[in-house]
């Protein structure tokens, strides 16, 4: 089974030379690596110095790595989708050229280079695939789109092709805008279908982990709990917290007071994400880059430890039947009842932590059972439903 390891954190905090060094390690140790960027700001090759690009690059024994590109990642993924996007805005007025500028919608490129994930894995050619992720507020948007995008393949895309199959040539002469032909959904739903193969990937505690790269400092630690906290509402892993650039004990003069403020913060770090390990890589008087400095980050990292194993198993999301009633329970660390909101549509709980919103679809046997009410118990959610009896056998069920 591959594993997957997904790197991310605040910008600046050194998360890719972490994620570089983390993939160098495990290569080291015999295990067929492949270290994928899905930050639009690449410095992979930077960090290795060596180039990359948008195919899988050998860069020593057992190590490849790549740096997806957004033109290539649209030939790959929605070469039919675009086409149609480009002839719609021909229609309005735009010349070909820029038509197909305008076909590279936000988030298209983030999103290709997600999927390449999902291919690595299906190929079977990697032992572990180490990401090096987008900045947190990138990370979380493009992390909640494979499960949105169930919604719309169960829902809608049956709808339009239908539309499509039944009146596109008749309702493009009524309204003369050009209008998606079949195969155009059927491409979108492949694609979609591909988000969801990957979001199930990403969700399986024994797959992948998310790790969270920090620095000891005020604004860095607020954001690792936001972090934290949307990815449990999600359903995403964390396994482990890196305390990045940490002084040593003999720092003294200016940094020294700096390594003050560092040790005051460290001890809250390993008790608020607890469970969870807490690690600290020191701060270097150099420059961390190319392969041998990177194997010292690493070796800082892990000492003698496997980098790809799961350093912590919970699972954020559960079902559970006791006492006449079912109880759905979410983690969700740093968070308080008055910042949680709960809406229920039908088989759809719709949960809205801050900004964020998941729409967890119910598992079968909650469709139809009335919610009863919700707590917050310390840092996690607890939905209660009633559980209702079972028709006897050759009864209605």
């Amino acid at each position: 089974m591959t594993r997957i390891v997904l790197y991310t954190g605040k910008g600046g905090v050194g998360k890719t030379s972490i994620a570089a060094a983390t993939a160098l390690l495990c290569s080291e140790r015999g295990l067929r690596t492949m270290i994928l960027s899905t930050d639009i700001a690449h410095s992979l090759s930077d960090a290795f110095e060596v180039p990359l690009g948008p195919e899988p690059t050998e860069l020593t024994l057992n190590l490849w790595g790549q740096q997806p590109d957004v033109y290539y990642n649209i030939e790959r993924y929605w070469r039919i989708i675009q086409t149609y996007v480009s002839d719609l805005f021909s229609w309005h007025g735009l010349d070909e050229v820029m038509a197909e500028e305008m076909t590279v919608l936000p988030g298209m490129d983030e999103l290709g280079n997600l999927l390449w994930i999902a291919d690595h894995v299906d190929g079977g050619d990697y032992d572990v695939i180490v990401v090096d992720a987008a900045p947190t507020g990138e990370t979380l948007r493009l992390l909640s789109m494979p499960e949105a995008s169930r919604w719309w393949v169960e829902r809608i895309a049956p709808i339009g092709k239908r539309v499509s199959r039944l009146g596109g040539p008749i309702l493009q002469k009524v309204i003369g805008i050009p209008v998606p032909q079949e195969e155009v959904f059927l491409a979108a739903e492949r694609l979609l279908g591909r988000l969801d193969h990957l979001h199930r990937l990403l969700d399986d505690p024994d797959r992948t982990s998310v790790r969270i790269v920090l620095a000891l400092e005020k604004l860095s630690i607020a954001e690792a709990h936001r972090s934290f906290t949307y990815f449990h509402l999600f359903g995403y892993p964390s396994d482990l917290v890196i305390a990045n650039r940490v002084f040593p004990a003999d720092t003294q003069g200016y940094f020294g007071h700096l390594r003050e403020i560092q040790q005051r913060y460290l001890p809250e770090v390993e008790e608020e994400f607890g469970p969870v390990p807490v690690r600290t890589v020191p701060f270097f008087d150099r420059e961390m880059v190319g392969f041998d400095k990177l194997r010292e980050v690493g070796q800082a990292l892990f000492g003698d430890d496997d980098p790809s194993k799961v350093y912590y198993r919970g699972r954020p999301y559960q079902v559970q039947r006791s006492n006449g009633t079912y109880l759905l329970t979410l983690e969700l660390p740093f968070t308080s009842r008055d910042e949680v909101k709960l809406t229920r549509h039908s088989d759809e709980l719709i949960l809205q932590v801050g900004s964020w919103r998941r729409t967890l679809i119910l598992p079968r046997v909650l469709v139809d059972a009335p919610t009863r009410g919700a707590r917050m118990e310390e840092q996690t959610l607890k939905v209660e439903f009633e559980a209702r009896a079972r028709a006897g056998r050759g009864g209605k069920r």
